[in-house]
């Protein structure tokens, strides 16, 4: 019951024609341990295959996969960092003009790309400070779970 001589999913058989144009596979031909694992498999009374007291080593998914490390993360956040502040210096070289900006009875001009900018560094802090105060709260509640426990 060797798999080497069937085709792999989606590919005709060969000498059964190919209708798409594609190449049929060529047949493979059996190894001894494809024999001796056919063997097996069709006589119930043989005994299984011989060890050579090695295992065979197992294909890893993980070796197949690079590693991700902090130097890496930490590059990739570098670079994003680079890209958004080379389009945030153009938004601003592009939106030069003066507009008339007043907060709590304090007036001035601005250039319309800083102004824009200053409000959503703002708008960041207040909802930076806003996260902060909630972690801060679940890791109070955390705590206090822990100490009910303990007792």
């Amino acid at each position: 019951m060797s798999t080497g001589n069937y085709p792999s999913a989606g590919q005709p058989e060969p000498g059964t024609g190919n209708h798409a144009g594609i190449p049929s596979a060529p047949a493979r031909t059996p190894s001894p341990a494809d024999s001796t694992a056919d063997s097996a498999l069709t006589r119930p009374d043989a005994a299984p295959p011989a060890s050579t007291g090695t295992p065979a080593p197992q294909p890893s998914a993980a070796a197949d996969q690079p590693r991700v490390t902090r130097a890496g993360v930490v590059w990739a956040a570098v670079v994003a960092a680079l890209v958004l502040l080379i389009l945030l210096i153009i938004f601003i070289l592009q939106n030069q003009d003066q507009v008339a900006v007043r907060y709590f009875g304090l007036e001035g001009l601005v250039p319309l790309g800083m102004a824009l900018f200053i409000a959503s560094v703002t708008g960041g802090v207040l909802v930076a400070m806003a996260g902060g105060a909630r972690i801060l709260q679940l890791r109070r509640n955390a705590h206090r779970a822990r100490l009910r426990q303990r007792k």
